[in-house]
Parts: C-alpha cells; structure tokens; sequence
C-alpha cells in the first residue's frame, strides 16, 4: 500500500475510533487523571516493612504537571521543599498528601521534575525569602488534573493558579482577590545562578550549571508577565552564619535589577483584580536567544484557554490509538491515566532546526528531532515496546539519538547494570522499523567488549563469566547500601548478551554472535544449586554468606531486589532457569512459593512495595515474573495474578491514585497499560508478547503502521478472569503468547473467559513462547 493510502488509511481509522468514544460521552483524554502516580498505596499488606522511621513513603514519583507527550517543558506544582526534605529516592516536585504549596514551575527539568526551575508563587501579603518558601495550604476538592492542564486553588491566598504548556513553553495564569498586596516570587532553587528583571514584563536568568544534570531544555530563561510589575526587587540566600532568628542570612535589594547566587530570585509586586488575572509565559533554551526565539514562536498573545486545547488536542490524538470497552469507570481511568504517564520518557530535546546542547555541551543544530536519553534499566523493560507499537517514527527519532550520543561519547548510553540499549534496537528491527542498525551494532558491541566501557566490572565478567561481591564494610549490614552488585549485573549482562548473539545474528556477524550466545549463559555462574537462588560469590568463587533471600541486597549482590527478586532475572533463556531449577513442575513450585512466603525482611529496601508475597511490583527487577507460568503450563496462574496487581498494586488507597514504589519515568504505568490490555513483552528484545487477563470487554490498538490489534474478551467480569479458549483471525489458538508477525497486519484476538482456570489450555508442550535453551 503507498504512503498515501496509508495516511488515509490511518485517518479512516481514527475518525472511527473516535467516534465510538464520542459515542460513549467521553474521549480517552477525558478519562486520563495525572494524579495517578502521585500518591503511595496505604494498605500495610501491600507495602512491606518501608518507609523507615521519619522518611515518607514512596509513592509512583509521576507529576501532574501539564506538559505534551515526551514534552521537554512541564508546567508543574511544587509541595516539596526538595532542599529541606527527605527526598523519596530522587528529587521530586509533588507527592499527593502534602498540603501546602510552595511553587510553581515552568520547564527546565531534569530527569524527575525536582530540578525544574525557576519556582514561581503568586502570594498576597508577607513573603520570606526561600528556600523558607511562603507556602499555602490548598483545596485538595478543587484540585484538577488532565492532560495539558492542572489547576490548584490556593487557599491561604485566595488565589487560583492554572498551568498549560506547548512543546517549549508555559503558561501559567493566576487570578489574585482585588488587592495591592499581590506578589510573584521567581527563584532560582539551591544553586541558583544569575536573574535580571527587564522593563516591566520580563525576568529572564541563567541556572548555575549542574553537569549531567544541567536541564534538557537549556539553563537559559526567559519570563515574560502580562501585566506591569507596581514594584519589584532582587534577593538571594547570604552566606551568614548567624543563628537564632536567621537575621543575615538573606539579602534583598528593592528595586534592583540583576542579582547572581544561592537561591537568586526576584520579587514581583502587582495591584490586581480578581476579574483580570496575571499570566506568565516561559521558555528555556541554550541562550537567551533561543529561549526568546521559542518563546515567539509557541507562545503568541495571552491566550490561555487556546493553548490549553491544543496541548489537550496533542494528547487526545495520541490517547485515541487505543480505544476500550467495558470494565469499571476506575479501571478506564486508571488504564487512559497510565497510558498517560507511559510517555513521560524520553523528552524532547530539539526539533528539526533548532538549536541544542549535545552530550559534550557543544551547540549543534538539530537535522532530525532530537531526544534525550532513554532510561533503559527503567523502560527499557517494557515502555520502549509501548513505543514501538504506537510511534514507530518517535521511535526511529530516539535511536537516532542514542546513536548520535554514542558517536558524542564513544559508547552507548547505559542505565545502572547493563547494556540495554540492544532491548531498544532489536525490538524495534523485529517489530519492522527501519534504521542503520549496522550502525548502531558497532557501538552496542563496543559496550559489550571493551572495558574501558560503560559496563562496569567488564574485564571480570569476560575472564570469569560472572562478578564478584563484596560485603561493604562501611554498611555490613542489611539494607547493604554499598557493593558491587555483581550478581545482578551477571544476569543483566547475559540478558543483554543473548540480545547482542540474535543482533549480531541478523546482521550476518556469526563469530560475534557464537561469543555472545555463550555469554549468555553466564547467568547459571551465579546460580547456587544448593540453596536454589542466585547468589554473590566472592574473587575466590567462594559463595557470600550469611544468605538470606528475603533480604533486600539493596546495591550489595543485588541491585534495588531481594535474592527471591532477583532469581527470575532471566527472561531470555526460562526453559533454561526451569531446568537449573529442577524442571516444570519443581520451577512451578518455585513461582508459586514467591508469591505467598510472606515479605519479612530485617532490612528495608525503600522502593520495594507493592508486594504479593516476594514479588515486589514497585521495583523493575521482577515486574515480569508473573506472566512466566506461561513457561510452565500453568498460564491461567499468569491470568490471576496478572489482575490482581492491577486490582490492589495501582489506585488501592484512599485517593486512587497510588502506586507501589516508583514509576521510573513511566515503567510501572506501562505495566499497567500493557497488562490491562491483556500483554506483556517479558523480554522487549524479542517480539514475543504473553496474555494476561484484558479487564475491558473490547481494546483497539491503532499500531503505528496503520493497522488495528484487536483483542476481545467475551464473558468477561472480575470473576470471568481466566481464559477458557481463544481464536486468532477466526482460527483456533492454544498459545499463551503470540508473536508481532501475528498481528503485524492487523489481527482480532478473540479471547473466551469463565470464572474457573482451564488447564487444558494453553499448557501443551507445544505452547511454550520460545528460550535461549531448547526444552528441558
């Protein structure tokens, strides 16, 4: 079919698609909430033995913030003083239960948000210089989210504050009471850097740098208010040390211009009316220059309510690809809501002709649409499939990016233990996209081979086939926050290393690929037969002890994962982990003893929550363990647990917006979105995609090339949660799993459910998704 039937094809569809919704009452964005994520789960059962004393728990670290999808801008609310608090694991702006407000922000973020700056509060009355923000307790009622869009009402000010974003700029909008008391305060957090206010509409600054954590978007602002200042001035965090009341440690200069410093900002006094409300738009970039420049250009006039549409048109297209049917309001809300949060990663950097800071801080113009880098131990686990079904031309863009850093650094990016990278470019050369994937093999090998590196501990791993731990002797005991973690990355790598033997395979390098594939058995150098787990071993092969599994090894022999966790880190080769096991039914015994030994840990891992047993569903190390009785004969235990978690690991507290431990940039939304939909990529290299239990009646994925995956659960409930039978295209299907090449051109998945488990389906020897090992 040419392009042009495709395009029309593709409208075609849409416009269907939306008018089933549009039937319904309500579109997909409607249905999305950007709180979801923001909150932790409240049931003691679900959540372990974390947070220690005095630290908060952890919630899913989403923001609610407006922003487009892979937006490098994000409008968002600020209710965590960052410097001054326990921070849940990285810096985060927002958790859903504080209940005051301290700031706004208006895109130069970094990876979660935290770094965002420069901070924005509308105050009427007394302000105190930050980082003792002035804060407002705020109506939790009248709180609303929704994509492109938040807004918050300020109580303790009487003042409302909304937040709209384009691809480069914010928009905020605060509507004060009638007073001549009304302030703006724009801070630079922590470091600060330089602000200078211009005319009476402007203040623009320069963010002090931060390395690798300088902001994507540029440390360069500029701020532009609707209104005339009345009255302005400067201020900044001095370096006294005078204690009792803080008298010397701050400096503010009314009427000044420029000021340069810890915490540099300025104040911006207003006489308003509470029917003429004071808006703000902001851009960033690698200059002033450029900041103006997309300012212009995104941000004409100071129509709130316009670009407001727009942002929520930008999502509505992409939410449209999948329609459902059926299941309850908050299972819609909660399946649109993480499908939501799923593109949270990567984040634009430049479009096509603009201006960027590459990965060594050179300036380069963009000749394609350039993205950050993509965290791989994170989404690389399932987001980047996600991608590849619905943006296979976003997903080109993004290897191209990766790519283009390599040739920047010299190495591929890597995140924590291992290469996944190869996850990204295998998946998306099986899924059909096209690339130099030549090109990008160089580099991936590189990773693997030589140990100057990116891999860390590489020159052992070649000489020995697996790596060493240590206990640390700053920390001997659990939750062990220093080590090697050797043990994790022996698997990580031998899962990268069968990804690199298929990769090196079709591109026709044999030697490669037979070095690699018997790498990838590496994993059963740190299998102890005895204990039936992995486990570290120390320089002498010795194995470590004490062993407990139900520890948290937290960065010890294990990586964010207990030893129970870390044993089905294996999802390139499970016939062959059945077989170390002692085969089907002793592996079948195995899952099913993860799932209900109780967690009682002496140690706490801080994001380890969401618990079902062992298995810890806040974290990404064993997020795929229960869809691998698919391996085993027993799919219909894949098909219960599989709703379970999606029953009482997301929305199950007070709020309903909840999540075990941490979202990680949109990993743990796109288990939900993948899961609800009745599939899961165990392993995102290869294109093999294994059933759960859909909780909609109908889905209809609108796949980037145009065609529709459908699948339908007849006769289901949350009882009729088990798959009775199953035909694709009309014909007869026993196969718990089926491949891309199945549904590539289209395919209706006809799924019958009852409310008992049938053994009988989808067992077989001959049902088994593939492995690394040939049957046992």
């Amino acid at each position: 079919m040419g392009r042009s039937l495709v395009a029309t094809a593709a409208v075609l569809i849409g416009s269907h698609v939306s008018a089933i919704a549009q039937s319904n009452g309500r579109e997909p964005v409607d249905e999305a909430n950007p709180l979801v994520g923001t909150a932790p789960l409240d049931r003691k059962e679900l959540i372990g033995n974390a947070p220690p004393p005095g630290e908060p728990l952890y919630s899913g670290i989403t923001s609610p913030g407006a922003r487009l999808p892979h937006g490098a801008v994000e409008a968002a609310p600020v209710n965590v003083n960052i410097e001054q608090t326990y921070p849940t694991g990285v810096a985060t702006p927002y958790y859903y239960p504080n209940p005051t407000m301290i700031g706004f922000t208006g895109g130069g973020g970094a990876t979660y948000g935290g770094g965002a700056q420069p901070i924005l509060m509308p105050i009427v009355g007394d302000w105190t210089v930050p980082p003792v923000y002035t804060q407002s307790y705020y109506d939790k009622g009248k709180e609303v989210a929704a994509p492109g869009y938040y807004s918050v009402y300020l109580d303790s000010f009487r003042t409302r504050a909304e937040l709209t974003a384009s691809r480069w700029t914010s928009l905020m909008r605060f509507t004060f009471p009638t007073t001549d008391r009304a302030h703006i305060i724009l801070n630079l957090p922590l470091r600060g850097g330089e602000v200078e206010i211009v005319g009476d509409r402007m203040v623009r600054g320069i963010a002090a740098r931060r390395g690798d954590h300088d902001a994507p978007d540029g440390r360069y602002f500029v701020a532009e208010f609707s209104h005339p200042f009345s009255r302005f001035g400067t201020f900044r965090k001095s370096g006294g040390n005078n204690r009792g009341y803080g008298i010397g440690d701050k400096e503010v200069v009314p009427d000044a211009r420029w000021i340069a410093g810890s915490y540099a900002g300025s104040y911006l006094d207003f006489t308003t009316r509470a029917d003429a409300p004071i808006l703000v738009r902001m851009a960033h970039g690698p200059s002033y220059a450029d900041a103006e420049r997309r300012l212009r250009a995104e941000s004409v006039g100071w129509d709130f309510d316009s670009m407001r549409a727009q942002a929520r048109q930008a999502w509505g297209r992409l939410l449209d690809k999948v329609q459902v049917t059926g299941g309850s309001p908050k299972q819609r809300m909660l399946f649109y809501s993480t499908l939501f949060q799923s593109f949270a990663s990567p984040r634009l950097v430049a479009r096509k002709g603009e201006n960027f800071a590459d990965s060594k801080g050179r300036m380069q113009t963009a000749t394609y649409d350039r993205y950050g880098p993509v965290p791989f131990w994170d989404t690389g686990r399932n987001q980047i499939v996600l991608l590849e079904l619905l943006e296979p031309d976003v997903v080109r863009d993004i290897m191209q990016s990766e790519l283009d850093m390599a040739r920047e650094r010299g190495f591929m990016n890597t995140s924590f233990h291992g290469d996944n990278a190869v996850f990204l470019y295998l998946g998306a050369a099986r899924r059909g996209i096209p690339f130099d994937y030549a090109a990008a093999y160089e580099f991936l090998r590189r990773n693997a081979t030589d140990p100057k590196g990116p891999r860390g501990y590489l020159a052992e791993y070649q000489k020995n086939g697996w790596i060493s731990d240590v206990v640390p002797d700053e920390d001997p005991s659990p939750p062990y926050s220093g080590g090697k973690a050797g043990t994790a990355k022996t698997l990580e790598y031998a899962w990268d290393d069968h990804a690199m033997a298929e990769f090196a395979e079709m591109l026709g390098h044999r030697e490669d690929a037979r070095l690699f594939r018997t790498r990838a058995a590496n994993y059963r150098n740190v299998f102890h037969r005895k204990t039936g787990f992995m486990r570290g071993r120390t320089a002498d092969g010795s194995w470590i002890a004490p062993f407990d599994p139900q520890e948290p090894y937290y960065n010890f022999m294990m990586k964010e994962a207990s030893g129970w966790s870390t044993l089905w880190l294996v999802p390139h080769d499970v016939r062959g982990l059945s077989t170390l096991l002692g085969g089907r039914d002793a592996f079948n015994a195995k899952l099913d003893q993860f799932f209900s030994t109780p967690y009682t840990p002496k140690g706490i891992c801080r994001d380890c929550t969401g618990m079902v047993g062992q298995y810890v569903h806040g974290n990404q190390p064993d997020q795929h363990a229960p869809f691998l009785y698919a391996w085993s004969g027993q799919p219909w235990k894949t098909q219960a647990l599989s709703r379970r978690i999606l029953d009482t690991l997301y929305g199950s507290d007070a709020s309903g917006y909840g999540y075990a431990g941490m979202d990680d940039q949109g990993a743990t939304s796109s288990w939900y979105a993948l899961t609800a939909m009745g599939f899961y990529p165990v392993d995102p290299s290869s294109d093999v995609y294994v059933l759960s239990s859909p909780i909609f009646d109908s889905v209809k994925l609108q796949m980037g090339n145009g065609k529709v995956l459908e699948i339908v659960a007849r006769n289901n409930s949350a009882t009729n949660l088990y798959i009775q039978s199953a035909t694709l295209n009309g014909h007869p299907w026993t196969k718990p799993w089926f491949r891309h090449a199945d549904v590539k051109d289209g395919a209706t998945l006809v799924l019958t459910m009852g409310a008992r488990p049938n053994p009988n389906w989808g067992s077989g020897p001959a049902d088994v998704p593939p492995s690394m090992s040939s049957a046992p």
